[in-house]
């Protein structure tokens, strides 16, 4: 490939593209930039000499961008997000004034547990800071628990997201992990239902169940363990996220193994009961986990701090480094 001569290319340009594309307008990009319309059309002018196309159009309302403008404004985009990272990283930060924007991948099963406490100080310490949430999904049929979320591991490795927090034991040591809390899990009804009064294997057995199970499929983990001892049940429903099955349960006797800080933090909104489990079930380590190049950033090193202020207060966290050796669960979703 013929190398180019950045030394000719002028970032702001990239910029005014940026802003005339989103506003649709010159005078409205004009204003937003703080400069004049003809200052606007004098860069347009050299944006179409420099990508050697009329990019954007002029019509009775404002201008619309060419098929060509199209196609480069997402590599333009991740160009200005990469440099505006890097000019963020060069300078202090203060999360008091810090404008940043982070992003954490989650199961949906944690980030509800964990993600009103950190908005919560989000505002009380860095009230200019925005959040992206990614929710991660562990590889669909994957048993081994590090094959399952290695995905996760090259999304941070690739910077595709800042954290993660994922319900894994074992982290490999170069990244910086955190417990906030173990998880385990709890069977959730509707409050009178029966079950809460006879919690008994048998009564267990008998009742219709639901599964969290993005795929669809009706094989929970709790399935494995009453096999285990001769015994199975009916899996009358499946849905694809952890809210939807309290809402669920909150208006029908169906019964759902949940992870039990979900639903302690929930229930009441959904007026709903759990009892333990009349039979062991999985139990896990919830971790933030970052790359130890991340966490040189002093932003992501508050962001880390400030998720772990925000774990449960059952269980005390532990610091950086790998920890555990309890098989974690892949799948993580209703049992």
């Amino acid at each position: 490939m013929k190398d180019i001569d950045l030394s000719r290319a002028d970032l702001n340009l990239l910029v005014l593209f940026e802003a005339v594309l989103q506003e649709g307008h010159v005078g409205r990009a004009a204003e937003r930039l703080n400069l004049s319309p003809s200052a606007v059309s004098h860069g347009l002018g050299r944006l179409r000499r420099m990508l050697q196309d009329p990019v954007f159009l002029r019509t009775p309302r404002g201008v619309v961008p060419t098929a060509r403008a199209l196609e480069l404004a997402p590599p333009i985009a991740d160009v200005l997000s990469g440099v505006r990272r890097v000019m963020a990283a060069a300078e202090r930060f203060d999360p008091a004034r810090s404008r940043r924007r982070f992003t954490i991948g989650a199961p949906d099963g944690v980030s509800a547990v964990l993600l009103v406490p950190i908005l919560a100080a989000l505002g009380r310490e860095g009230p200019g800071i925005d959040l992206g949430l990614r929710q991660l999904l562990p590889k669909p049929g994957t048993v081994d628990p590090r094959r399952a979320w290695q995905a996760v591991l090259d999304d941070l490795e690739a910077r595709a997201i800042d954290l993660a927090i994922v319900p894994l034991d074992e982290i490999p040591q170069r990244f910086a992990a955190r417990t906030l809390y173990e998880e385990d899990f709890v069977v959730a009804a509707r409050a009178g239902h029966p079950f809460a009064a006879d919690p008994s294997l048998e009564l267990y057995c008998e009742m219709r169940h639901l599964v969290v199970s993005l795929t669809g499929d009706a094989h929970g983990i709790f399935d494995e363990a009453l096999a285990a001892v001769g015994r199975s049940r009916r899996v009358a429903v499946t849905v694809p996220n952890f809210m939807q099955a309290l809402a669920l349960l909150a208006e029908t006797d169906l019964l759902a193994a949940l992870p039990r800080h979900l639903v302690e933090m929930h229930a009441g909104r959904f007026g709903l009961v759990s009892v333990e489990a009349p039979l062991p079930g999985p139990a896990t380590r919830i971790q933030a986990v970052a790359t130890r190049a991340a966490m040189m950033d002093p932003g992501v090193d508050w962001l880390f701090r400030v998720i772990g202020q925000a774990a449960p207060d059952d269980v005390p966290p532990r610091s950086f480094g790998v920890s555990g050796t309890r098989p974690g669960n892949p799948r993580h979703r209703a049992a």
